[in-house]
């Protein structure tokens, strides 16, 4: 008799077992405690690899699998459980966090930094300042020559290029810029940063739209990040308003993309960075690596990067005597 009974308690435990890993198959077939997988909008390529070369150094067992794509295809693989870490420019929709929660897994999403785009031309470009106002009348069709420019110093087509007809910067174009309606006029996809960036280097006629931090000389770079000198473009300088106001009262307030300008409200052109995470694992590495990115990796973002972090950040004015 006692044979028999541990004979079946055995089968049951087999059985018990199989079941459990096969369930356990089809929820996480794909993910270790120690994979971090995670897609990201391809504008944020040159810190997040700083970021996951330093968490990879203090977590040796972390194995490091990232993919730089469009903001959309992020979203797409995150919401449809192929990862469960995305670096987006925007939160989850209602939509969105409904299909999540219909997989029996939950979210967290964070803002981790702020991201500004520069506009580029040519380096025998003469005309590099441009209002907020002229670039909404560049992407709505209404602008289309350099000579209806405030400050301008030539005449031609004007055309406007950036990376991805899917990425976050069409978005941003269409939405913030454009009233939500879709862009027109002379408006090009060039496919990533760098496309847009050699486009410029070799024509006059365009402004090239890229996030900032791909205007680097060399990894980490940052003095070249200050002060934007020694690249092959120029950084255009961009305003709210041009030289008059809505009152007709002089309104200089020309900035580049500078840290310092994008924590002072004073640079128009720039959104949020977002971590979002549908793992529920508390002590997995993808976990620790999106609470990385709101912590320590902070500094990386303020250090080695045009991004603005999240965390507090000191605004001091030094004057030279």
């Amino acid at each position: 008799m006692r044979k028999f009974i541990f004979l079946i308690a055995s089968v049951a435990l087999i059985a018990f077992v199989a079941c459990g890993g096969e369930k356990k198959s089809d929820n996480n077939k794909f993910l270790h405690e120690d994979d971090v997988e995670f897609a990201a909008d391809i504008s944020f390529q040159p810190v997040l690899e700083e970021l996951t070369e330093l968490f990879g150094a203090r977590h040796p067992e972390a194995s490091m699998m990232s993919h730089y794509v469009s903001e959309d295809s992020a979203l797409r693989l995150l919401v449809h459980d192929s990862l469960r870490l995305a670096i987006t420019t925007r939160k989850l929709t209602e939509k969105e966090k409904n299909n999540i929660r219909s997989q029996h897994h939950n979210f967290k999403q964070s803002l981790i930094a702020y991201d500004a785009f520069a506009l580029i031309v040519n380096k025998n470009n003469p005309d590099t300042v441009i209002n907020l106002n002229e670039i909404k009348g560049i992407v709505s069709g209404r602008i289309t020559d350099w000579s209806q420019l405030e400050v301008t110093h030539k005449s031609g087509p004007l055309n406007l290029v950036f990376d991805h007809s899917g990425s976050s910067t069409v978005r941003f174009m269409k939405d913030s810029l454009n009233g939500g309606k879709e862009i027109k006029g002379n408006v090009f996809a060039q496919g990533d940063n760098m496309a847009v960036i050699d486009l410029v280097k070799k024509r006059q006629d365009v402004i090239g739209v890229v996030s900032t931090d791909w205007l680097r000389v060399s990894k980490g770079d940052t003095c070249v990040l200050e002060n934007f000198r020694d690249l092959d473009v120029k950084v255009m300088m961009v305003g709210y308003a041009g030289l008059k106001d809505e009152l007709g009262l002089e309104a200089r307030d020309w900035e580049r993309p500078y840290q310092y300008y994008i924590a002072l409200g004073k640079y128009p052109l720039f959104r949020g960075v977002y971590a979002i995470t549908t793992d529920s694992r508390p002590y997995g590495m993808i976990n620790k690596f999106y609470f990385f990115l709101k912590g320590d990796g902070q500094r990386v973002i303020c250090n080695s990067s045009q991004l603005l972090p999240h965390s507090q950040v000191q605004v001091r004015e030094v004057r030279a005597k």
